[in-house]
């Protein structure tokens, strides 16, 4: 029993400290104390660890008795990589870290962090971390793991293994679930590909570059009823023809830079892209909360606002169409496709037809602390919108490519079911921000349009398709962003092509490259790619058994 106990231990610390590194997030009353012992409690049973035996394996890779009688539950591998976590600098300021951590979003994260590790008295962390964390910050060349938990403003740091493994083991079924669910996706898309001969070299064709040269118009909007103004980037292809209209929606925290990459390639291929910077949740609003300038790195209203700003943004096309040479004669504003990462994927289901769903916010927000789907604590800002029916779907677009897409509450079956336009969702089986599973994989099964596609990044995460920002207000650690984002990028080059040249320009001639032929074609084994029309919640009950 004492082994198992112990083992439990182990596994639960390790699985503390990854939560503290991706829950990053007052000085408070606390008197000025270090740190100097782990307190691992299970039942009644409690195990100690000094922070000097943890600090001394990190620095010399030497273990003490008082050390291994946890190490030896660990492989090789895995001591490694906590060594590792251990000294990794952390590539953030006290400035971000106090503003990040005195949001709601931040607050929510602590009060989940702090049910684990807690305070000595056994009472939450909360506080306690939030003050850990800031003074370790404030150390920038030290701001590592070891260096936090050196600062907690207690002698000692009790995890409650308890709620600990009450976690663990929702994280390990939500692990093995998604991993049954990505075993079944590409069984089925292997299943589908006949790679045959004379496929493959059809395929290939369509890799081969666009011949359309182009330019880049920035224009300036200002929607006075609602009182917002914001830019949009439009890439004009040289041509004598109306083009059909494609806008780009980034995500929360980024611009529109983030997918220019793609707005480029898409001009080459004859489109015209428009791609609006989101005033109320882009960088520049994440710039302003880490400044001490903004309260909140994103408001309720913004689910609203962001497709409205489309909607504004193609009547004001439509305008500029019949008002303004550079534009007269080259958009065709009645076939408009949407594309859309994270924030940007909600906006793009929005704008096909899925309704804000207050209902399945009413069900599922209450419980929102039991949740491991960090998505939510975005997606739940909704409950604080009116309960009113808001008009934010568009007629005028024809199809969507939604990547990484947030929407398995703030929509949910009963809305996601209401799109009759074609849909492709781009997943990644590595997105811890807006998990592949709960988020893109059954929300495909909700689809009830018979133009679907789901599109796994074997590996991809949240951050693998989005291009880097020099102007980046916050760097994303390599580890985060994933291997291969050069080749997740020209993924969603390769796909989005076709569908839009299929759904949204009406060429049929696009439609063998939606295919598993395809995407066996092109895929890579750095980063395996599948593509599904057909999934069902029953097929994937029977995979989760």
């Amino acid at each position: 029993m004492a082994d198992l106990i112990t083992k439990r231990v182990v596994w639960t610390k390790l699985a503390c400290r990854v939560l503290s590194i991706g829950l990053l997030p007052a000085f408070t009353a606390y008197p000025v104390l270090s740190a100097e012992r782990l307190t691992l409690s299970y039942g009644i049973l409690e195990q100690s660890i000094p922070i000097n035996s943890l600090e001394k394996y990190a620095k010399t890779g030497k273990i003490d008795d008082d050390l291994a009688v946890y190490t030896k539950y660990a492989n090789k591998k895995q001591l490694t990589q906590l060594r590792k976590v251990l000294l990794t600098t952390i590539p953030l300021n006290i400035v971000n870290v106090s503003q990040f951590l005195y949001t709601p979003i931040g607050e929510e994260l602590l009060k989940k962090l702090g049910e684990i590790i807690q305070t000595e008295s056994r009472l939450s962390g909360f506080y306690a971390i939030r003050a850990a964390v800031i003074l370790a910050a404030a150390e920038q060349k030290n701001f590592t793991l070891l260096n936090v938990l050196r600062q907690f403003p207690t002698s000692s740091i009790a995890i409650d293994l308890d709620r600990g493994l009450e976690i663990a083991d929702k994280l390990q079924n939500l692990v093995n679930q998604t991993q049954n669910a990505v075993a079944l996706i590409n069984q089925k898309s292997q299943l589908k590909a006949t790679t045959s001969n004379l496929t493959s070299v059809l395929l290939a064709d369509i890799k081969k570059p666009g011949n359309f040269t182009w330019q880049k118009q920035t224009i300036v909007l200002n929607d006075q009823s609602r009182h917002r103004t914001f830019p949009a980037d439009i890439y004009l292809p040289n041509v004598s023809n109306p083009r059909s209209v494609i806008v780009i929606s980034h995500g929360l925290g980024s611009d529109r830079s983030s997918f220019a990459y793609l707005a480029e390639h898409l001009a080459q291929s004859g489109f015209v892209v428009a791609v609006p910077e989101h005033p109320g949740s882009n960088a520049e609003q994440l710039k302003a909360l880490l400044s001490g300038t903004a309260q909140t790195i994103t408001s309720p209203r913004e689910l609203i606002d962001r497709p409205l700003d489309v909607k504004y943004l193609l009547d004001e096309l439509t305008r500029l169409s019949k008002n303004n040479p550079v534009f007269q004669g080259r958009l065709n504003l009645q076939q408009i496709g949407v594309i859309g990462q994270s924030f940007g994927g909600y906006t793009a289901l929005a704008l096909a037809g899925a309704k804000i769903n207050f209902e399945q916010l009413k069900k599922d927000c209450p419980d929102i602390k039991k949740t491991l789907n960090i998505s939510l604590l975005l997606q739940c800002l909704a409950i604080n919108l009116p309960n009113v029916e808001y008009n934010l779907s568009d007629p005028r677009v024809k199809a969507i490519i939604a990547i990484n897409p947030v929407n398995s509450s703030i929509m949910g079956e009963a809305s996601l079911s209401q799109i009759k336009i074609p849909v492709m969702i781009i997943s990644g089986s590595g997105d811890t921000i807006a998990p592949a599973l709960p988020e893109q994989i059954i929300p495909f099964t909700w689809l009830t349009t018979p133009n679907k596609y789901l599109v796994l990044i074997n590996g991809g995460t949240h951050f693998s398709t989005i291009a880097e920002s020099p102007d980046a207000v916050l760097p994303v650690p390599t580890q985060v962003i994933g291997s291969s984002p050069a080749l997740a990028s020209s993924y969603v080059k390769d796909l989005s092509v076709p569908f839009l040249q299929t759904y949204v320009a009406e060429q049929q001639s696009y439609l063998p490259y939606l295919s598993a032929d395809y995407v066996n074609t092109i895929s890579k084994r750095s980063l395996p790619l599948s593509l599904v029309q057909s999934l069902t919640l029953e097929q994937l009950q029977e995979a989760f058994k």
